[in-house]
């Protein structure tokens, strides 16, 4: 069972984000983090589609 972050949790990382970041700087770096996800599970899912070639030499 994973613990999940509250409302209060929630809030408490955007205040933090604000007061490390600033308001200019926050939605970019949601962007950045969004790109990065996206950019790993692409590259986990080519890896998982993709034939293991070591598999299929023996």
């Amino acid at each position: 069972m994973m613990p999940t972050i509250g409302v209060t949790g929630a809030i408490l990382l955007v205040v933090l984000g604000l007061l490390l970041f600033g308001p200019k700087k926050l939605p970019e770096l949601g962007r950045a983090v969004g790109t990065t996800i996206r950019e790993l599970k692409a590259g986990a899912s080519k890896m998982m589609t993709e034939p293991d070639e070591t598999r299929n030499k023996e």
